[in-house]
């Protein structure tokens, strides 16, 4: 796809916001920790100063509220859709801020999933932010491709395992978006290790990763691994996610700062 048709499907965002950067969290599969990195980053950007938001586009599986403790319903006024504010100030949207019940399923198609999509980016007051994460549903479907091509995206970053098959699957998300000529900026791996309680030791639970040896054929940069964390795991249950002590993703921020 060349430059001037790709633009060429870009929505024009809400008048009355201001919005900075857009970066997309991406993942070629389910399962590998994307919301939750997602969530990470934009606690740690927002204590690096900025303005955040979030942008929860797995609509068919939005997980986003329930780690920031969200359970009132999305408000709206004349000029659009309001989004929730967490307790630190983050300003999130969630289909499942919008629905009665947050275990209602969506049981829609797919052309139905990327209109929503496109009028949380449209019909969201986000107002002034420095950085706006869209967390994406896994894989190369219809919510993605809209993201890709409507969003004004100044990159995105692939949430990975060490399985070798994810490894596989995160060529998929790369390729995804180079042919959309969208800028990769780098890999962060989830559940890289299990750091013993009693010696410290790292275990690899999952085996041995081979994530330093697709960075270097795709030549993207890793943005850091995150272990599994039983605490960690916790604070998303409770809805605490911003009270997280981790620095394994300070490398990431700085990256990002710098887009």
């Amino acid at each position: 796809m060349k430059t001037g048709e790709q633009n060429s499907f870009l929505l024009e965002p809400n008048e009355n916001n201001r919005i900075g950067k857009v970066i997309g969290i991406v993942s070629g599969k389910g399962g590998v920790g994307k919301s939750l990195v997602t969530s990470i980053l934009s606690v740690l950007m927002q204590r690096a100063g900025k303005k955040v938001g979030i942008m929860d586009a797995d609509i068919t599986g939005p997980s986003i509220p329930k780690m920031f403790g969200l359970t009132e319903n999305a408000t709206s006024s004349e000029l659009g859709i309001i989004p929730q504010k967490t307790s630190t100030g983050l300003s999130v949207i969630s289909i499942n801020l919008l629905l009665g019940k947050e275990d209602s399923p969506v049981i829609w198609r797919g052309p139905i999933l990327s209109g929503v999509v496109k009028q949380f980016w449209t019909d969201v007051l986000w107002g002034d932010l420095d950085f706006l994460f869209v967390d994406l549903p896994p894989g190369t479907g219809d919510v993605p491709l809209t993201v890709f091509q409507s969003l004004p995206l100044a990159g995105i970053v692939i949430v990975t395992s060490p399985q070798e098959l994810v490894q596989m699957i995160v060529r998929k998300a790369y390729n995804m978006a180079q042919s959309m000529q969208i800028p990769v900026l780098g890999l962060v791996e989830n559940m890289s290790y299990l750091a013993c309680p009693d010696c410290g030791k790292q275990i690899k639970v999952f085996g041995e990763s081979n994530l330093d040896q697709v960075a270097k054929e795709l030549d993207l940069k890793i943005l850091g691994r995150l272990p599994l964390d039983p605490a960690l795991a916790q604070l998303c249950d409770q809805g605490e996610i911003e009270n997280l002590d981790l620095t394994a993703l300070d490398g990431a921020i700085s990256t990002l700062l710098k887009v």
